[in-house]
């Protein structure tokens, strides 16, 4: 009888976690991102929509802008989720690539800009934590993670970039 009451506590008490997880969401995450969408959304209302699109697609034009500049920016201003939001104001067939590179970058970016990216905290302090313990400097571990970012997101945003571009081709080939 003890093993199937612990079984019941247990069986509920997992799906009270998933509902302490949901209600910290809709009280925490979601009401961020709303208003970060709002704040952006005035932001670009308030220069003219038209505006913004053509400064970003002339920005974006670069592929240094566009898998550098704008993920890292995107990240440090909006944090993640809101960042990829960005991707709106490239042309279709870059969107995939600057996600990559933006998706990418919120795991680098958070030993320097924590706040950027909350969620990844705890392996950043895990590591951290390790690395302090082998007598090494996290300052120079976190200087090291951005670095290493910079140059994997790159990488992918042209990697991502030439897929989509070689994928969109074999879908025009079979239209």
């Amino acid at each position: 009888m003890e093993a199937i009451a612990w079984f019941g506590e247990h069986f509920i008490g997992m799906f009270q976690a998933g509902a302490d997880t949901f209600w910290g969401y809709i009280t925490g995450i979601v009401p961020l991102v709303i208003v970060l969408m709002t704040a952006m959304n005035s932001v670009v209302a308030f220069i003219g929509e038209q505006r913004v699109e053509n400064a970003m697609r002339k920005a974006s034009g670069n592929v240094f802008v566009r898998y550098l500049v704008m993920p890292v920016l995107a990240a440090l201003i909006l944090c993640n989720p809101m960042a990829y939001t960005w991707g709106r104001f490239l042309d279709e067939k870059y969107k995939p690539a600057f996600y990559d590179s933006c998706v990418s970058f919120m795991h680098a970016v958070t030993g320097l800009f924590p706040h950027a990216n909350g969620g990844e905290l705890f392996v950043w302090l895990g590591i951290a934590n390790g690395v302090q313990k082998a007598g090494y400097s996290i300052g120079s571990l976190a200087v090291w993670y951005f670095v290493v970012g910079l140059i994997v997101i790159f990488i992918r945003g042209l990697l991502c970039e030439r897929f989509t571009l070689w994928q969109l081709g074999k879908q025009q080939k079979n239209a």
